[in-house]
């Protein structure tokens, strides 16, 4: 003998499920939209989840997408060499440093991800620091390694990298800060713009306070010592 519900306590049962079943297909798309979006990076201009929540809050939206041959070399020798200094050689992720992060107290931080986690992780998540990002990062960035090229990844970064509020990509940072395309920054200005990368928020490459400065005399030494570290890009 079956049993039924009596229809007024039925309703509230079939209306919660309703609105667990289309939860669980708008999780299903938002998980979908990297493997379906990665692709066509490739080709097309991409626009991140920052980008897209700064100019929905009002902050507002500057970037102008730029190739990049068409950006200083001295900025992708800078970046590779303070972000990133395995990035030719790692699939997406380098675990020594991930794990060396991992075990300090506090849990991760910036000095953990690669450069294909921070492009995961500008395009298609949020910026705040916990484990579940972190752990959304790894596989998004296997997956951009995969389906993307090394220099296509670092094309991608450079563009929608966040350099001030509302400011994004190394074009409109190179405009903003010091009133030049991004082709010709020199080694100082390109090391300036790395050290701001950390918190662009509060750090102004144009007025760099002391530890600005002296971090980009550090970055520039580094970036000197690039070559092989870069020649994949």
């Amino acid at each position: 003998m079956s049993l039924r519900l009596p229809a007024a306590l039925a309703r509230p049962f079939a209306g919660r499920r309703g609105i667990l079943a289309l939860a669980l297909k708008v999780a299903i798309v938002i998980a979908a939209l990297p493997l379906v979006l990665t692709p066509l990076y490739a080709v097309v201009p991409p626009v991140s989840t920052l980008m897209l929540w700064s100019g929905l809050t009002g902050q507002g939206m500057t970037r102008d997408w730029t190739p990049i041959e068409n950006i200083s070399p001295a900025l992708v020798n800078s970046i590779v060499m303070t972000e990133d200094g395995q990035f030719c050689n790692h699939s997406g992720v380098d675990w020594n440093a991930l794990n060396e992060v991992l075990d300090r107290e506090g849990g991760p931080s910036r000095g953990a991800s690669t450069i294909a986690m921070q492009t995961a992780k500008n395009l298609f998540l949020w910026p705040s620091r916990s484990y579940i990002r972190k752990g959304l990062e790894i596989p998004l960035a296997y997956y951009l390694d995969f389906m993307l090229s090394k220099r296509r990844v670092m094309e991608i970064y450079l563009n929608i990298a966040e350099w001030g509020p509302g400011l994004f990509g190394a074009e409109a940072a190179a405009q903003y800060y010091f009133k030049k395309p991004a082709a010709r920054l020199t080694a100082r200005e390109a090391a300036l713009l790395t050290a701001a990368l950390p918190n662009p928020i509060t750090r102004n490459p144009a007025k760099p306070t002391r530890y600005m400065q002296n971090r980009a005399r550090t970055i520039q030494a580094r970036a000197r010592a690039a070559r092989d570290y870069v020649g994949c890009i």
